[in-house]
């Protein structure tokens, strides 16, 4: 087990100081449960108040203290959520049940990463469900693909297939039955000798949707062990993809959410800023 001191300079309550502290709030609450938590050097189970000056003491497991996101805004009725990779979006072992009060209203995949916006409650929850219904939310992501991609910002439609059996999908340049149409915008940001950036907007929302296109049409995300090839994500010493949510711009959005009509939210992942 790890020790972990925090000198209180702000009264809050216990859950807060650790989750301040970079704890989820799930394994944070699991801390008091098990009596890991000190206050003043006494066992507590409560989310009691610290005062300043108070100093508590966890004991955790380095292992189960790995967080799973970072909150970018927060008011009375949203979150805008960083999602790091390896956690879902919704379900209890989710970002639902690591952020309290989370409600999911739209996701990424497990091992993507980047923004996104979470509902705080059931009148909120609505009015984004309603927006993301009408594609009033505008999503744009940054991925590093295998080879030269020459993408001038046109619209890119093909026909994508769920194959249940495999957990993946299949995109066809023409219709096949049981197929959808989707449709990308793709930009090349930046060319390289073997890889390049690639910006891509949503204009339809589907499983896996930039992952499968982008490699039908050649140009594979690094480190996407699904639609990717495995000596490539070697080659780059990739285990995850590099796709990242990088611009989130909310719009369509009624009361109580329409003061937030218009609002941007950026965040660049590191992998990017060092191209």
């Amino acid at each position: 087990m790890e020790r972990k001191d925090i000198n209180v300079t702000k009264s809050k309550r216990l859950l807060v100081i650790l989750t301040d502290a970079g704890f989820s709030y799930n394994y944070a609450s699991k801390m008091l449960r098990n009596k890991d938590v000190r206050v003043n050097g006494f066992k507590t189970t409560e989310n009691i108040t610290v005062e300043v000056g108070d100093i508590v003491s966890c004991f955790y497991s380095q292992e189960a203290n790995s967080k799973k996101y970072k909150i970018i805004f927060e008011d009375e009725n949203i979150y805008v959520i960083e999602k790091y990779a390896g956690i879902e979006t919704e379900g209890k072992d989710g970002l639902e049940g690591e952020i309290k009060g989370a409600i999911a209203v739209h996701r990424l995949d497990r091992n993507t990463q980047g923004l996104l916006v979470m509902a705080k409650n059931k009148l909120s929850e609505n009015s984004l469900l309603e927006a993301f219904k009408n594609h009033a939310i505008t999503k744009k992501y940054i991925a590093e693909v295998i080879g030269q991609t020459d993408f001038k910002g046109e619209t890119f439609k093909a026909f994508l297939q769920k194959d249940k059996t495999t957990a993946k999908v299949k995109v066809f340049g023409n219709y096949v039955k049981g197929s959808t149409e989707i449709k990308t915008i793709f930009r090349t940001v930046k060319k390289g000798i073997q890889t390049s950036l690639v910006e891509a907007t949503l204009l339809t929302g589907k499983t896996h949707q930039i992952r499968s296109h982008l490699a039908f049409l050649g140009h594979a995300i690094i480190g996407d062990g699904k639609y990717g090839k495995n000596q490539d994500n070697k080659k780059f010493k990739e285990k995850t993809q590099k796709l990242y949510c990088f611009y989130l711009r909310l719009d369509g959005l009624d009361s109580p959410l329409n003061y937030l009509n218009k609002k941007e939210f950026v965040n660049y992942p590191s992998w990017y800023k060092k191209h």
